[in-house]
């Protein structure tokens, strides 16, 4: 069984205190964009938010679970660990609410590198990782998360058996790799709405 989750519990500060789901992108939300593609690659979803307030914001969605952080305040690797505990899958897709182009082909390639592997980690290169882009094995992600002290996901995926892939590799699905863009600020919408929306 897969399960999709979706990390959507930041504070929104870069975004101009916008909650970054919210943003459209032709004509869709960001969140709305996210679980269309989702739906396609796993069998259930989990959104992970920063509290009850923020999880009420998700009930719309009848075929989607939202949690909450138990972990307050430890950034993204809190939303990975409350999101485990609550995926009922074995093979994880984990990825961030400001990623509005994932791609389902892309994916599903991930899921099928897994192997005896206990993540796969797209990088651009040996600084750059796609650790919110990733797909996970949820026995080994939580053996890591039972007693970590670092709150850095590059030291998460290198407690892990990762297998690291090319980003660029992925091309011959996604020629242009809009899988992998995330934005950010308000300013990141503007740029990407005159130079990529047209091309969805």
């Amino acid at each position: 069984m897969r399960t999709g989750i979706v990390l959507v519990g930041g504070e929104a500060r870069r975004a101009g205190g916008v909650e970054k789901y919210f943003f459209e992108v032709c004509g869709q939300t960001f969140i709305d964009r996210l679980l269309k593609t989702l739906r396609g690659v796993v069998d259930e979803i989990v959104i992970v938010a920063r509290n009850k307030e923020q999880c009420a914001r998700f009930a719309q969605y009848q075929d989607v679970r939202c949690i909450e952080d138990l972990r307050k305040k430890m950034g993204p690797i809190g939303g990975v660990h409350a999101g485990a505990l609550a995926a009922r899958g074995e093979e994880l897709f984990i990825v961030a609410c400001d990623m509005p182009c994932i791609n389902g082909e892309v994916i599903e390639e991930l899921f099928r590198m897994l192997e005896d592997y206990d993540a796969v980690i797209p990088c651009w290169n040996r600084e750059m990782l796609e650790p919110l882009h990733a797909v996970y094995l949820r026995s080994a992600l939580l053996e890591y998360l039972r007693e970590h002290e670092s709150r850095s996901l590059r030291a998460m995926v290198e407690g892990l058996r990762p297998r690291y892939v090319s980003a660029e590799s992925f091309r011959p699905l996604d020629p242009e790799l809009l899988t992998f863009i995330n934005i950010n600020h308000l300013g990141d919408l503007e740029r990407f709405k005159a130079e990529i929306e047209h091309r969805l």
